[in-house]
Parts: C-alpha cells; sequence; structure tokens
C-alpha cells in the first residue's frame, strides 16, 4: 500500500541513503523504500542495472533505449534527477528520472520512465522514487513537472490534468492522462504547447 501525503504536499522530503546493510529484517513488502532511493552514481556504476531494470520492465525496449538516449542529450539530461532504488542487498531494483522540457518556451520536466523490476513492483519501490525525484525538483528551484500516465495513479502524488493549466501535448493523447505538478503554488504556471526532448520522437 502506498502512503498518501496531505493535500497540501503532494510529495514529502526523502533522506538520500546508498547502500544500507541487509539484516533480514525487512521481508518482501515491507522494505523501507524511502531510506533507499539515491541519485544515481555519477561514474556510471548503476547505468547496466538501470538498462536492465527497464528492459525487464516494459514488453519492448524503447524505454531503456529512450534512457540511453536522454544521457546523449546534454539539454534534457540532468544527472541528478535520475534515481535507483535498492533491495536490501544493495541492487537496483528501480528506475526513475525527470528530464528537461519545455511549455511555450519555458523550463519544465518530465517524468519518464518510472521502472521496476516485475519481483518488486506494487510494493512501493516506483512511489518512493516519484517523491524523491519531486523533492529533488523542487529544491533545485524546478517549477512545473508533467506527466503522461495513469490517471489513477498520479494524482496523488498532487499531478492534475494539464488541460487545466492550459497546456497541451504535442500529440493526441486522453485529457486525464496528460497531466501536470506546479511545484511552488506561488510561481505562476505556463500555458502552451509541450516541447519534449528529441529522445521522445514527435
Amino acid at each position: 500500500m502506498i502512503s498518501e501525503p496531505g493535500p497540501d504536499q503532494p510529495y514529502r522530503p526523502v533522506t538520500f541513503i546508498r547502500g544500507a546493510q541487509s539484516s533480514g529484517q525487512f521481508p518482501v513488502g515491507g522494505w523501507d523504500w524511502e531510506r533507499q532511493v539515491h541519485a544515481e552514481a555519477p561514474d556510471g556504476s548503476d547505468r547496466a542495472a538501470v538498462r536492465r531494470v527497464n528492459l525487464a520492465a516494459f514488453p519492448t525496449p524503447n524505454e531503456a533505449d529512450l534512457v540511453d538516449a536522454l544521457r546523449q542529450d546534454p539539454e534534457a539530461w540532468l544527472p541528478e534527477l535520475s534515481v535507483v532504488a535498492l533491495d536490501p542487498d544493495g541492487g537496483v531494483v528501480g528506475h526513475a528520472l525527470l528530464t528537461r522540457c519545455h511549455v511555450d518556451g519555458v523550463p519544465a520536466l518530465a517524468l519518464a520512465p518510472v521502472a521496476v523490476l516485475p519481483a518488486w513492483q506494487r510494493q512501493g519501490a516506483g512511489a518512493a522514487m516519484i517523491r524523491a525525484l519531486l523533492t529533488a525538483a523542487h529544491a533545485a528551484g524546478e517549477q512545473l513537472v508533467l506527466v503522461l500516465g495513469h490517471p489513477a495513479y498520479y494524482p496523488r502524488f498532487g499531478f492534475v490534468p494539464a488541460s487545466g493549466y492550459g497546456i497541451r501535448p504535442p500529440f493526441a493523447v486522453p485529457d486525464e492522462a496528460m497531466m501536470a505538478l506546479a511545484l511552488d503554488p506561488g510561481r505562476p504556471v505556463p500555458g502552451g504547447s509541450i516541447r519534449y526532448a528529441p529522445a521522445f520522437g514527435d
């Protein structure tokens, strides 16, 4: 079960800790994910594991290839906004990232993909990574996060239909699936068309 934050705090601050020791006291489903999410290793040592996670989590290699392509785009890739989740033995079992996009020329962030190994899905790893990313983005002074995803899942983090802000995706999708989160309600949210990094395609 994923705990939901209060209405005035759509995301919780997350502590980034690398590689806590396995003690055997955390059964599957009881692992403290929010203490086991950290920024992807800057030396590249997590890259192979990140690709394996994305290959296993999705039915095609498209998402794994997308992550690889985004890494090569210095305008889109934000190293501090690529995170991994660790299992009790320190293995990478989840990956999620935010990359640079724009709304009518104004910088924003795109949340995609969010991947968890099948054996560890529905146990809180994905939610912990999303909260970690939102916390880090807010700390970095970012204002807007966009996601194309399941409308029954992402609202728990504070996402609402992007159309309410006048934000339009560059392709046809159900209105309720294109969502936005304003990280600072005191700042204006830009309206207009979304421009994703070229790796996402047209």
